[in-house]
């Protein structure tokens, strides 16, 4: 059983650093693809007949292109939902074996395929704390060179402002995005959309509010990113306030795996044998091992929704 069970771990970790390593070759791939002047696709490879299976699912295909875009990340939707697709195989499967249970089996299976969609909103929430606080020197910047252009041409003013490399931290990839996709991709409203969701706060929708009516209408907007900058300056403590919630809710979110590695290391260190018949060789132990994470990835999900509401 102590054999079966290190053959069991061992399959699963390299399941799992497969699929990882399959997702970044992926990326990689696309980047090498996109820079590339002589890349080209073949309509017959079964990758490019996997991704316009997907583009017929248009609201799943949307979602991931504008989630992955927001994060900046190459390679489209395909190699997430290749990746969740391997993943939940894999977890049903490890879950059948481990546990010989229909609960077992599709509790594992689900955490881990949906493993892959909570790192990518992970790691766009990481990305929208980091921006937050840079945002309103970039609103004050572009107000500025709205002031220089006339008001009414929205894209020179975001031409000046990428231009002129004077946006902190991250703020400088995020507006140079903007300005590329109203340049190149033909479809404002979606620049617009992935604008909003690379920031995830309610300030960058008031903005993008005011900028879809200035490229809509072609009115000036200078007097509304006025009256935009002044409430945001005014609602500056109050930001600082909701910051330290969110980093409450960070910290809540690991607490409980916190509290799981100390009492299991607890056991461990004091009748190794005997944690490991339990956490191990007894299938009870198993089905306490698989309710705890699967507690834990749930109060991981539960943070992410409660950070896009304080945001």
């Amino acid at each position: 059983m102590m054999d079966n069970a290190a053959y069991l771990l061992a399959g699963a970790l390299f399941l799992t650093l497969f699929t990882a390593i399959y997702f970044l070759l992926q990326l990689g791939v696309a980047r090498m693809q996109l820079t590339s002047r002589l890349g080209y696709r073949q309509e017959r490879r079964l990758s490019r007949r996997f991704e316009r299976f997907l583009m017929k699912r248009e609201a799943l295909y949307r979602h991931l292109s504008e989630l992955m875009e927001s994060l900046q990340l190459a390679g489209g939707p395909a190699p997430v939902v290749l990746t969740t697709a391997l993943l939940l195989l894999g977890g049903l499967l490890a879950g059948a074996y481990l546990f010989q249970s229909v609960k077992g089996t599709v509790l594992l299976g689900g955490v881990m395929g949906a493993f892959p969609y909570t790192l990518l909103r992970m790691m766009l929430v990481h990305r929208q704390m980091k921006t937050r606080i840079d945002f309103l020197p970039a609103v004050e910047l572009f107000y500025q060179c709205c002031l220089v252009s006339g008001g009414r041409q929205i894209r020179t003013a975001l031409q000046r402002t990428v231009e002129e490399k004077r946006l902190l931290g991250p703020m400088q990839s995020v507006f140079e995005q903007l300005y590329r996709n109203l340049s190149v991709r033909g479809d404002d409203e979606a620049s617009l959309r992935i604008f909003s969701a690379s920031l995830g706060h309610v300030w960058a929708d008031y903005f993008v509010n005011i900028v879809r009516a200035g490229l809509a209408e072609g009115h000036p907007v200078e007097s509304n990113l006025k009256d935009l900058i002044s409430d945001m300056r005014k609602a500056r403590r109050a930001n600082q306030q909701e910051r330290n919630k969110l980093l409450e809710i960070r910290l809540a979110n690991f607490s409980p795996l916190l509290f799981l590695g100390l009492f299991v290391g607890i056991n461990v260190k004091f009748n190794r044998h005997n944690a490991y018949l339990y956490y191990v060789v007894d299938p009870k132990g198993r089905d306490l091992l698989l309710n705890a994470f699967v507690l834990i990835f749930i109060s991981f999900l539960m943070g992410l929704w409660l950070s896009r509401k304080k945001m």
